[in-house]
């Protein structure tokens, strides 16, 4: 693709905004920003929709349920992928930054990710019961922790590489392409048509083979090296890093946004428990695929419109959200206390609503940070907020005791509570977008 091609697809996605104006890139990576936007969204977009082929809370515990794996090993799976992904972070961070070009950081973790599916459908063709269950939590654990890789590396690269007003577009568009694709993968399960252990299968292989491809696209960006001060000893990075929660009150109140919205992440299985029929149970995987369905379709309608949103004010795409998100929990509450939560149209439709809210999250906290953090606290920033919300995950663990003793629609009530207190501590935060224009 020809220099102005790429130019005019960037202008295309972005509308023009402010011409070609770099507001706080370098020269040189302005001059290569075209090209760096349109190999960030390819990508990206590799990488989400593997994500989606290999999503732990569906495809795999289903996976499990059909191998025969403990019940244990599959309630390990979301809190293995979840907290594996995000823990490491504040302690790899340090290690990271003493990379000047940390792309390859990126691509070396992609293609782990992409080893570590490859794994997983190993294993699902050829193992059975407790080995299978141990090879695929296993696999998934080694997958989160080069994911955690990722996700420390990939805001510093983008802040890099492309311009403020124009990161949220990215990823955005990446999120929109991923969940088409996952959307006809979700048609494909609920159909039935074809056996679907060989879709699954098939399917992690697919992932393996994308995030490898998204691994070797990623190479090719045009990153100039970038400061490394910071690296150096594990705990005294973690100590330096938790220090920025004292000093920074913006970032305080960031993390603690983030963290009510956690609900957003926490509340899917929950719901579906309430809104399904006991009785049901054993023909739930059509069901399952509805839920794929509803999550991509969520995406595919908002993750653009979010990204734009996000590039004018992320912490309006917070307070937004987080309304969503309120609206949609208590719409389940009323649905399920009137008795039509079970009616086939009414749990799709609030979670299609829900996933709304969770992918503007999505986007606008990963634009904010990215956006109020300058490129050299970029990558702690983000290790710290990270690895602070990979432990609230791990104590979102104890919502199943809370639904095992009061009721799913207990814990309803309480993300939908979290979620509220979200919008009041959302207004306070700054407008980063307008800062340094």
């Amino acid at each position: 693709m020809s220099e102005n091609t790429r130019k005019t697809v960037m202008q295309m996605l972005t509308s023009g905004d402010d011409g070609r104006v770099c507001k706080d890139i370098p020269e040189s990576a302005c001059n290569a920003e075209s090209g760096n936007f349109l190999k960030h969204i390819t990508s990206l977009s590799a990488s989400k929709i593997s994500d989606g082929l290999i999503d732990p809370k569906l495809v795999l515990s289903w996976l499990l349920t059909t191998l025969g794996a403990p019940a244990f090993m599959i309630g390990l799976l979301v809190p293995v992928r979840e907290a594996g992904a995000l823990l490491p972070q504040l302690f790899t961070a340090a290690s990271l930054r003493q990379l000047p070009q940390r792309k390859w950081a990126w691509a070396v973790g992609s293609t782990v990710q992409g080893l570590s599916a490859a794994c997983i459908g190993l294993a699902a063709l050829t193992l059975e019961g407790r080995a299978a269950g141990f090879v695929i939590v296993g696999a998934l654990a080694v997958l989160a922790i080069a994911r955690s890789v990722c996700s420390v590396t990939y805001k510093d690269v983008l802040g890099k590489t492309v311009s403020k007003s124009r990161r949220g577009t990215a990823t955005g568009a990446a999120s929109t392409i991923g969940a088409a694709a996952v959307l006809a993968y979700g048609g494909l399960l609920s159909l039935g048509l074809i056996d679907r252990m060989n879709i699954v299968a098939t399917g992690l292989f697919l992932a393996g083979a994308l995030w490898i491809a998204a691994a070797l696209v990623f190479t090719t960006l045009k990153e100039d090296p970038g400061s490394t001060e910071g690296g150096g000893n594990p705990i005294q990075s973690f100590k330096d890093n938790f220090s920025l929660l004292v000093e920074d009150k913006q970032l305080r109140r960031f993390i603690l946004t983030r963290g009510l919205l956690i609900s957003t992440a926490l509340a899917p299985p929950f719901m579906v428990a309430l809104g399904t029929d006991k009785d049901q149970a054993g023909q739930m995987f059509g069901g399952l695929g509805l839920l794929v369905i509803a999550s991509s379709g969520a995406g595919l309608v908002s993750s653009y419109v979010w990204g734009r949103l996000a590039d004018r004010s992320s912490r309006k795409v917070l307070i937004l959200t987080a309304t969503a998100a309120t609206i949609a929990l208590a719409a389940t509450l009323g649905l399920h206390l009137s008795g039509l939560l079970e009616q086939v149209w009414a749990l799709p439709l609030v979670l299609f609503g829900l996933m709304i809210a969770y992918q503007g999250v999505r986007l606008g906290r990963s634009t904010h940070l990215v956006d109020m953090a300058s490129q050299d606290t970029r990558a702690a920033y983000t290790a710290l907020s990270n690895t602070i919300i990979g432990g609230l995950l791990v104590l979102g663990g104890g919502f199943s005791l809370v639904a095992e003793y009061a009721g799913n629609a207990a814990v309803i009530g309480l993300l939908a509570v979290m979620s509220a207190l979200a919008i009041p501590v959302a207004f306070g935060l700054a407008e980063v977008q307008q800062d340094s224009d």
